[in-house]
């Protein structure tokens, strides 16, 4: 705990003692001497120089010293009340998304954008580990406008000091109307020699203003560059402010443009007084506190009128005592409402996910929708060549089915001119020029880059960069894939067409086999129709009928058999038109098969590239989406009882 320094009026001395501190003297362990032994210490001590010296003090000592010290000593004697907010109020589930928040968006968000979120975590904890029967409420102003007059008239008795020298305040000043309150006033950094108790009677003796603990603050538009900052860092810490102005400076732009207006969140923790209403005339009081109220409407801060919540103004005069009552008084009932740092922990944040709002909410409603997701997979598919594979494993079913119902004399012609060329049936396919394959990585970067932009869209700044990182670095080895994946399937329709070549005439009329296109049955056959062994036996009763017509004819001819020409021609006839009617016929009917085949072929590449881009580039894509939507979720609850959930 930190140390309380009591000083000695006497001597002109302080001696700094730690609270509750002991030691061990010979053995013996016995309380740090201090002045306030003989009231909260376990043992005290009566005798000695010192102790006879620090009598004296006292006794010679003025009221306002007096009150100094014993502040000082009650203050430290007294425990601490700790976590006030109680676990299942809105505050503490805001504290506790807001933690959240942070916590899920470090990687994501400059430490810069999230400074002011930890900030309000960090003095939110220290606020809830300290006293909930206290109110600390600071009196800021400009110089001149009287705040140390008000802050002597509010504790009874002259403690801060007062004149036309400027700065007067050179330093925080406090008074508290109750005991444990050093916790608080360390937290300030209000050293103990600037902390004072009220006149004894009078105002000490107001019931309502027990708790409060009065913070009288330097001028915010000092000279003095340390003064500005004490003020700053002194109210971002307290629970409730008195701005004190004057008819003067009360439309000052430093103190709208620079305090009233960022803070105007804070309304329902805001006095805004009018002081020095005594050198007005007549009505022009009442004039200067309309244009006073209406600037602070200019500065968004909501006014508490009529029983609305909002921010208190009011006039008065601390140097004749006009109004200083009414004040007193709803100070009174600010304090016992004992909901003064609650109120200010939920305007800072309030605050703090004010700035934050744009790196959270998006603009309409950004994610993957279905149509993204397949004109990705076309991109894909058209960069892979999933449409010229289908149609070359229709042509390719096309081109078996007439080998296999073809007529033996265009399969022995075919034969002979496979013969022709040796290799040409273990011969590979051709790899693809290095214009296409460029044109085709080209494809797939687009496609990628198309489709981060469409999950991108409406995303703050960070998450839409995310959201783009994760693309870029997931299609880092997709064109590569993609062209290995067409490599496999250009291969296997290569060895299923040269198998179906070079095994059709051997098979007898089967089918060939026709692009697998990447679907795993290796070099097989593909699938043949019902009608196809039909086709092929009336193939062979063809070819039987012209052999049969020509023996036939051929017996006629060297007179093995009786003349009659007409019957052997007629069967020969029929064979050699009928073959190629049967040929014909088995095209026709295997155009619907081949285009099923091909459209097949197509779609399972077209799948093959689908799943190849899913896995590298939209899953990443989605888990981004997804942790950004967890993140608005913790958003949403953050701001959710910004208004009610006081």
């Amino acid at each position: 705990m930190t140390a309380v320094t009591d000083e000695n009026p006497g001597q002109g001395r302080g001696r700094t003692r730690g609270r509750g501190r002991r030691t061990e003297a010979a053995g013996h362990p016995r309380e740090a001497a201090g002045p306030d032994a003989g009231h909260g210490a376990g043992t005290g001590w009566d005798d000695g120089l010192i102790a006879r010296r620090a009598q004296a003090a006292r006794e010679e000592a003025t009221p306002e010293t007096t009150s100094e010290a014993v502040a000082a000593a009650e203050d430290d004697g007294r425990p601490q009340v700790e976590a006030y907010v109680s676990s299942g109020s809105p505050l503490r589930h805001r504290l506790d998304a807001l933690r959240e928040l942070v916590g899920l968006s470090r990687a994501r968000l400059d430490r810069s954008a999230l400074a002011e979120a930890g900030r309000v975590l960090d003095e939110a904890a220290a606020r809830q580990r300290l006293s909930s029967r206290h109110t600390v409420v600071a009196i800021a102003g400009a110089s001149g406008s009287g705040k140390s007059t008000l802050f002597n008239a509010l504790a009874g008795a002259q403690l801060s000091e007062t004149g036309l020298r400027r700065p007067t305040t050179s330093q925080p000043l406090a008074c508290s109307w109750t005991d444990g309150a050093a916790g608080l006033l360390d937290r300030l950094a209000v050293p103990g020699r600037l902390r004072r108790r009220p006149q004894p009677g009078g105002a000490a003796a107001d019931e309502a203003l027990q708790g409060l603990v009065l913070v009288d603050l330097p001028d915010h538009d000092s000279a003095a560059r340390g003064h500005r900052d004490q003020v700053d860092r002194v109210l971002a810490l307290v629970d409730a402010v008195i701005w004190v102005v004057d008819p003067e400076k009360y439309a000052d732009a430093a103190l709208h443009e620079r305090y009233l207006r960022p803070l105007a969140g804070h309304a329902e923790v805001t006095f805004v007084v009018l002081n020095q209403i005594d050198r007005l005339p007549g009505d022009a009081a009442d004039q200067v506190l309309d244009d006073l109220r209406r600037l602070l409407d200019e500065d968004g801060m909501a006014l508490g009128e009529h029983g609305d919540p909002g921010a208190t103004v009011l006039p008065l005069s601390a140097l004749t005592g006009d109004g200083v009552g009414e004040l007193r008084e709803l100070l009174g009932r600010f304090v016992q409402d004992r909901t003064a740092a609650t109120r200010r922990l939920s305007a800072d944040v309030d605050a703090a996910a004010a700035r934050l709002r744009p790196v959270y909410v998006a603009e309409g409603r950004p994610g993957l929708g279905e149509q993204a997701r397949e004109e990705f997979a076309d991109r894909l598919a058209e960069a892979v060549g999933a449409a010229a594979a289908g149609q070359a494993a229709e042509r390719e079913w096309r081109r078996n089915a007439g080998r296999a119902c073809g007529t033996p004399w265009l399969r022995l012609w075919r034969w002979y001119e496979a013969a022709r060329q040796p290799g040409s049936r273990d011969r590979a396919p051709l790899a693809a020029p290095p214009e296409e394959r460029l044109t085709a990585r080209q494809r797939v970067e687009q496609a990628v880059r198309t489709v981060a932009d469409d999950a991108a869209a409406g995303l703050p700044g960070p998450w839409a960069q995310a959201v783009r990182e994760a693309a870029v670095y997931g299609a880092q080895g997709l064109p590569d894939a993609l062209d290995e994946l067409a490599g496999r399937a250009g291969a296997a329709e290569g060895r299923e067409a040269g198998a179906g070549a070079a095994g059709a005439e051997e098979r007898g009329g089967s089918a060939g086999a026709a692009p697998g296109a990447g679907s795993g049955r290796g070099a097989g056959r593909p699938p043949r129709p019902a009608w196809w062994p039909a086709a092929v036996l009336a193939q062979v009763a063809m070819t039987l009928l012209q052999i049969f017509g020509g023996l036939w004819l051929a017996g006629q001819i060297i007179g093995v058999l009786e003349p009659g020409l007409l019957t052997p021609a007629l069967v020969m006839l029929a064979g050699i038109i009928g073959g190629p009617l049967v040929e014909w016929s088995c095209a026709a009917a295997a155009r619907g098969p081949a285009r099923r085949y091909g459209q097949e072929a197509e779609r399972r590449l077209r799948e093959a590239a689908a799943a190849c881009g899913r896995a590298r580039v939209l899953d990443p894509v989605s888990a981004e989406l997804v942790r950004y939507r967890e993140v608005r979720e913790r958003y949403v609850a953050v701001t959710e009882f910004s208004t009610t959930g006081r």
